[in-house]
């Protein structure tokens, strides 16, 4: 493991413990040339998933692209950065207990309006303009009416 801060490889194993929800294993680590520390996740290798998109291609499942869209959408909001992990988790061992090979770009897509509906209602309507390709103000407007009526 490099160290993220000096590169080097040379660093030592500091704190284990298993994540909040047993899928990982946290790894604090020391780096021995530049004694700064760093934080690792060993997870299990599972099969991997593949995502339907809307044109029909298939890519594999990224937690990265999916942490990229929620944070976002999350940008300027008071919304840590736990909470946005911790969906993450739940999103993926959800896809993965569904025991589907490959998942309609959809189902992740709706996962995720739905936990933002619940975090915060301007993430949400940041997040479902790109989702839903919002062509105009008037997309917007709708998407509003039908948040406000839901109060």
């Amino acid at each position: 493991m490099k160290c993220p801060f000096c590169r080097e490889n040379n660093n030592k194993v500091i704190d284990s413990r298993l994540s909040r929800d047993g899928s990982a294993i946290r790894r604090r680590r020391e780096c021995i040339s530049c004694k700064r520390r760093f934080t690792t996740y060993e997870y299990i290798e599972e099969i991997p998933l593949m995502i339907i998109k809307k044109d029909k291609r298939r890519e594999l499942f990224s937690r990265d692209k999916v942490r990229a869209g929620i944070k976002k959408a999350c940008e300027k909001r008071e919304i840590s950065m736990n909470d946005i992990e911790s969906f993450i988790e739940e999103l993926e061992r959800d896809l993965r207990e569904s025991e589907e090979k490959e998942i309609p770009s959809t189902v992740i897509g709706e996962n995720v309006m739905k936990k933002l509906h619940e975090l915060d209602k301007v993430a949400y309507v940041r997040f479902a303009s790109v989702y839903r390709d919002f062509k105009d103000v008037n997309d917007f407007v709708t998407e509003l009416k039908t948040l406000l009526t839901q109060r």
